[in-house]
């Protein structure tokens, strides 16, 4: 089985930066931290509204770290064109409500099939890796073969908040679509809600190629600091493999 990588999202730094204004805690120290840590990549959610990240952290983001960035972007004008400005490594569409508290589910793409086609073909044409975050459902992977993108990234909310016999259900259909998407030729991702308890399960998919989880990671660096969560969390995913 090849080597699980990382994407270790920072935005939560930038929430409780924002929380009282000024400059600390800086989200771009924090990837700094996860990339000597074992990082494989950063991500960063740039919503409508700036709630965490700001414009600002994402040209500082590329210029002050090695890792490759995976910006996490709606399906609107105005984050296409901060993304053609500033080129990260990849690009992951996401569903954005101005009311929700965190992302709720994946993206539409099969609804939104026709409103995603050009943006998807612009950001190709930059050389950003586009991904999709969708739910593990065929309908969704069959619309990610439909736009030819490269990569989606399987929503791991209904898995991480399952027990019992609904999480082994939830796990199946992640991995049952994670060996669809890959018949198709497309790398498939997950994340959302992986904490030290349920990730395991997920990282030893064999198809899936990178998690990319935030949430968690900051909760625990309060308690026991950034580098040694983000240590463990590695080894857990190494183990699993």
């Amino acid at each position: 089985m090849s080597r699980l990588r990382l994407g270790v999202n920072i935005d939560h730094v930038a929430t409780i930066r924002n929380a009282r204004g000024g400059l600390h805690p800086d989200p771009v120290r924090a990837a700094v931290i996860a990339s000597e840590a074992g990082a494989d990549g950063i991500t960063a959610h740039l919503r409508e509204d700036r709630r965490h990240i700001i414009d600002e952290d994402i040209g500082q983001l590329i210029g002050a770290v090695a890792l490759p960035l995976n910006l996490e972007m709606a399906a609107t004008g105005e984050m296409l064109a901060i993304a053609l400005r500033h080129r990260p490594h990849a690009a992951c569409i996401v569903p954005e409500r101005r009311e929700e508290v965190t992302t709720e589910g994946g993206l539409d793409a099969a609804g939104q099939h026709d409103h995603l086609k050009p943006l998807i073909a612009e950001l190709g044409a930059a050389g950003i890796r586009v991904s999709l975050f969708i739910e593990p459902d065929p309908r969704q992977i069959q619309a990610a073969v439909s736009l030819g993108v490269p990569v989606v990234e399987f929503h791991t909310g209904r898995y991480a908040h399952s027990e019992g016999e609904g999480r082994s259900v939830e796990l199946r259909r992640v991995a049952d679509a994670a060996a669809l998407a890959a018949k198709n030729g497309i790398e498939p991702h997950a994340g959302h809600g992986l904490t030290f308890d349920n990730v395991l399960p997920i990282a030893a998919i064999p198809q899936i190629a990178e998690l990319n989880i935030g949430h968690f990671l900051i909760g625990e660096a309060i308690f026991d600091g950034l580098a040694p969560v983000v240590r463990r969390m590695r080894q857990m995913m190494d183990e699993a493999r």
